[in-house]
């Protein structure tokens, strides 16, 4: 795994301090899922299974020398499955699973999880909180065979470069399996320019390198970069314009107040309402421009230390 120039304490990491309440913060996403299991109920098979009696000791040996252990699946909710074996119980989150697609409907969803009831399936156990009788496994994680996740986590560190592939986004960022191990990418660390959902940049099952910012073995937690690869373009935006210089931009979105439009470098400034004519006074703003509609625009200032550009619209058919 090679390396990359990274220095943690760059003037761009200081609104995104990776402690511990960063990370309660971007994974509430699948922190709300699992809360739910107790109190939502499971979709079982034709025979009921008595719950066993969890022997800790034994969860926490195989959690902590990276065991695959197979399990049966006796239920399901839409958050994902219930797995029962000897003296041991716990929960598949959805996205922990190979054969579930990033994207389907509630019934589609609901039919394959169905599918895995009864069956036996590898698993690594991923998380193991005895204070809250939680067990939370990985089908995923199993794949790469025991002992990979202390193998990757001796290779990865701060500035190393990771490849893996989206398993699962949210609007907090999106879940890299990075072959046993999954690390994050916060939706602040996806783009330089504004993320409205991170679907809008990463897809499931997409193939990506990123950059390794922290890793934390003891509750195995890797938080992860895609932008950090390219350089910052706001600091480099004076070198390219000045106000009143013109160029084109890409329509990201519209909101009540303007259009949001990016240009070429990758940064988004935002087209004041009041600065844009319409043809025919008839016409709302989204009537006359579209996301994804490429339009000549008027630098108008650039405030790089904030991160604000005012755009001007010049021409709409540009």
């Amino acid at each position: 795994m090679s390396t990359y120039d990274f220095d943690p304490s760059m003037p761009q990491n200081h609104d995104n301090k990776l402690d511990e309440g960063w990370w309660a913060s971007v994974l509430s996403e699948e922190t709300k899922v699992l809360d739910r299991v107790d109190g939502e109920t499971f979709d079982i098979g034709e025979e009921e299974t008595e719950e066993p009696e969890v022997d800790w000791v034994l969860v926490r040996r195989l959690y902590e020398n990276d065991e695959v252990i197979s399990l049966d699946v006796s239920g399901y909710n839409r958050g994902g499955l219930l797995v029962l074996g000897e003296n041991i119980q716990g929960f598949v989150p959805i996205s922990h699973l190979v054969e579930m697609p990033g994207a389907t409907t509630e019934e589609e969803r609901k039919r394959r999880l169905n599918e895995y009831v009864g069956k036996k399936i590898s698993l690594k156990v991923i998380e193991c909180e005895p204070a809250m009788e939680r067990i939370v496994l990985s089908e995923r994680a199993a794949q790469a065979g025991k002992g990979k996740r202390k193998e990757l986590f001796g290779s990865l560190g701060p500035g190393a470069l990771a490849s893996g592939v989206v398993t699962n986004v949210t609007e907090f960022g999106a879940f890299i399996d990075l072959g046993g191990v999954e690390g994050l990418i916060h939706v602040s660390e996806l783009s330089w320019g504004r993320v409205q959902h991170p679907s809008d940049v990463v897809r499931v099952g997409q193939k990506v390198e990123t950059l390794v910012l922290q890793v934390c073995e003891q509750n195995s937690r890797v938080a992860l970069s895609l932008k950090r690869l390219h350089t910052n373009p706001w600091y480099s935006l004076l070198d390219h314009y000045q106000p009143g210089d013109e160029t084109t931009a890409l329509i990201t979105s519209i909101t009540r107040f303007g259009a949001f439009a990016r240009l070429p470098e990758g940064v988004e400034g935002l087209i004041h309402v009041s600065s844009i004519e319409l043809s025919d006074p008839d016409k709302t703003i989204e009537q006359m421009i579209q996301p994804g509609q490429t339009v000549a625009v008027r630098i108008l200032h650039i405030d790089s230390e904030r991160r604000r550009l005012g755009l001007g619209l010049v021409d709409l058919d540009a």
